[in-house]
């Protein structure tokens, strides 16, 4: 055996990180939710395969899982572009550009914030792997400075079938933005995307790093110069991924990021000078989404406030601290006014029915960076209810992910392939259907409707690492493939828990590290 599974073994048998009923004393967490530490570690490595299944393209010679086989081939064909690559969003089969992008950006945080842990894990490697995918895709979708492809599929005849990605055959047409037809939304989160994996990849492949860091510099020009939603331009994503918020979050966000990757305070004075003018400190947030990104706009803004460079800044960037720290308290139950966020009986955060476990994971991960951020700094975070210091926000966190893995009166794994009951009627296309691996049969567009579609057996395949929607506000979850608002995953919500479970295996390693420590002077003594 040896010492890291030394370390796990007895990390799972007797390590309690923090309790949950600590987190019930501070945070109003329900203690029905109380149950020993989870194998965070197993719950990695599982999320990260996840990206496998939703990967379009042609898949490579590692790909680990099995079931899926090459698809969407022709992407693009149509429209003379190759548009070959990419995710599936969720249970279908188009490839939205802009739930993509948000899906990388996350990735590519994860590993800058968390990357030696993932090391650590031997989990790195998968976690690259998952943003290359998609920032391939990116490269080939901006053709030219200002024409990004926005979407391949139509997710109207997408949804009258019920068939393997293997077997498709409905309409694969492109739809881009450009100089008539702007986009800055999807332009500026894919700007954000590039930039942060242009940090990613800044050291292991460096002329890779400089190609993705022009593609959003480029990006994120032609964003700003073309203002418009996407959806006003592309009226077939209206129905799917509408943006609600609008562009002017998506164009800060995109210039915060860039700043990041370059020190450059050209992309620093618009994060400060355009804060106004694109709402930076007008909207007050209580979720985090890939439609609305102004909390981690205000977020990564207030992390620069104690750098003396940014001193000039300092009123600016006071104002977007004040609208992080609404966030944070209104998730962490700590605002008045009515403007907390809702919770079950059993201390889930809830935000809408539809897919709700999406801003759990998102809330989770901005949690658990900034409150590495406050105790580097020696600070804690200041609401109008209290004062919560940065180990209570991650015991909340922590609690948050708890319940995602079987903490909670289901006693039911909402990260698909995890512990002992999981859902099994995953709403996913591919994975209900015999695997192209077993069946290498066609299975049409009617034919998985009237046969696979209704059965009340579990997935031939199980899409490990997803994580589905969730329950309701009661804590009630029903696994049928039918009830999609519970049952779908989506890339997204996958995506941040990287970032959240990676660094609770860091903790976990320094407490294990520091019970050697006191092993070792007893022994001595």
């Amino acid at each position: 055996m040896t010492v890291r599974e030394i370390h796990r073994h007895r990390r799972w048998h007797f390590l309690v990180l923090i309790t949950i009923s600590f987190a019930s004393s501070l945070l109003g967490v329900s203690s029905e939710t109380e149950v020993g530490t989870f194998d965070y570690s197993e719950a990695l490595s599982k999320s990260l395969l996840y990206f496998e299944a939703q990967r379009s393209g042609r898949l490579p010679y590692n790909q680990r899982v099995t079931w899926r086989d090459h698809s969407g081939l022709t992407d693009g064909l149509e429209q003379g572009v190759d548009l070959v690559g990419g995710y599936h969003d969720a249970g279908d089969h188009v490839k939205f550009g802009l739930p993509m992008a948000f899906t990388v950006t996350m990735l590519s945080w994860s590993v800058i914030e968390y990357g030696d842990s993932l090391a650590s894990t031997g989990e790195l490697s998968h976690a690259l792997e998952a943003i290359k995918w998609g920032t391939d895709y990116f490269i080939k979708a901006h053709t030219s400075p200002n024409v990004l492809w926005a979407e391949v599929g139509d997710g109207d005849t997408d949804h009258y079938c019920w068939q393997r990605p293997e077997d498709m055959t409905t309409s694969r047409r492109a739809f881009k933005i450009d100089e008539n037809n702007p986009g800055s939304d999807l332009a500026g989160e894919t700007a954000a995307a590039m930039a942060a994996a242009s940090i990613v990849f800044r050291t292991t492949n460096p002329h890779y790093s400089h190609l993705l860091l022009h593609h959003a510099q480029q990006l994120f020009e032609f964003g700003d110069k073309y203002r418009g939603k996407y959806d006003e331009s592309l009226r077939v994503v209206k129905s799917y991924y509408a943006s609600v918020s609008g562009y002017m979050d998506e164009l800060l966000w995109g210039a915060t990021w860039l700043y990041r990757a370059t020190d450059n305070d050209h992309y620093m004075s618009y994060v400060v000078d355009m804060a106004h003018q694109l709402g930076g400190l007008s909207w007050a947030m209580s979720e985090f989404s890939w439609d609305v990104k102004f909390a981690g706009v205000q977020l990564l803004a207030s992390m620069l406030i104690k750098e003396d460079k940014h001193k000039q800044h300092s009123k600016v960037l006071q104002q977007y601290k004040s609208k992080a720290d609404h966030y944070l308290c209104s998730i962490l139950n700590k605002n008045i006014n009515g403007t907390n966020v809702q919770r079950t009986p059993a201390g889930l955060l809830y935000v809408r029915q539809w897919n709700n476990m999406q801003y759990v994971s998102t809330a989770s991960f901005l949690l658990t960076v900034y409150s590495d951020h406050l105790r580097k700094s020696n600070s804690d975070l200041e609401c109008n209810q209290g004062t919560v210091t940065p180990d209570e926000m991650l015991v909340f966190a922590k609690s948050q992910i708890d319940y995602i893995l079987g903490s909670n009166p289901m006693k039911t794994s909402y990260l698909v392939g995890f512990g002992p009951k999981y859902p099994t009627k995953v709403h996913h296309r591919g994975a209900s259907i015999a695997s192209y691996k077993d069946y290498k049969g066609f299975i049409g567009c009617t034919q998985g409707y009237d046969y696979w579609y209704g059965r009340s057996e579990p997935n031939p395949s199980v899409l490990v690492g997803a994580l589905v929607g969730g329950p309701d506000d009661r804590d009630d979850f029903f696994d049928r493939r039918d009830n999609y608002v519970q049952t779908e995953a989506c890339t997204y919500n996958t995506a941040p828990l990287v970032g959240v479970f990676a660094r609770l295996i860091e903790i976990e390693e320094q407490k294990l590290e520091e019970e050697d420590v006191r092993l070792v002077a007893t022994y001595r003594k």
